[in-house]
């Protein structure tokens, strides 16, 4: 089983701006991962969590429940979260960060991932493909 972490204002996705990350809902992402993961003959529990101390609660859980990895778009915690950094670290699972824009050609407190150093990778820019590359990434580690 792989976690799917969407963090905070996600759930906007579609609403909020579209210039910057498509008008795909998060549900149109989510039904994509479903159908990747069948292809892939693999379960996902997907949450999407606006708190960072629900996110950091949902990283522990993932350890309790023997995930296999979690693959996570931390959003704007992505760039500050210390906490949801030490908890992927803490637990030591497989994790893949994925974020929709490119974070790096973004504004500059956009431009730094203190989650990425705990990740084994990051992929970020290809809107809805990021995520999809990024569980095929993830199933294969």
């Amino acid at each position: 089983m792989y976690l799917v972490l969407h963090g905070p204002n996600l759930n906007l996705l579609g609403k909020r701006e579209p210039e910057v990350y498509g008008r795909l809902t998060l549900a149109d992402i989510n039904q994509q991962l479903e159908e990747l993961a069948a292809e892939l003959e693999v379960e996902l529990i997907i949450e999407q969590l606006n708190g960072e101390g629900e996110i950091v609660e949902r990283i522990h859980q993932a350890l309790e429940e023997e995930a296999d990895g979690i693959l996570i778009n931390p959003a704007a915690y992505t760039h500050y979260s210390i906490a949801i950094r030490d908890a992927l670290a803490g637990v030591e699972l497989p994790t893949v960060e994925v974020h929709l824009s490119n974070i790096h050609a973004r504004e500059e407190f956009r431009q730094q991932s203190v989650t990425a150093s705990v990740a084994a990778g990051q992929i970020s820019g290809l809107g809805i493909d990021s995520y999809l590359l990024g569980l095929r990434a993830l199933v294969n580690l």
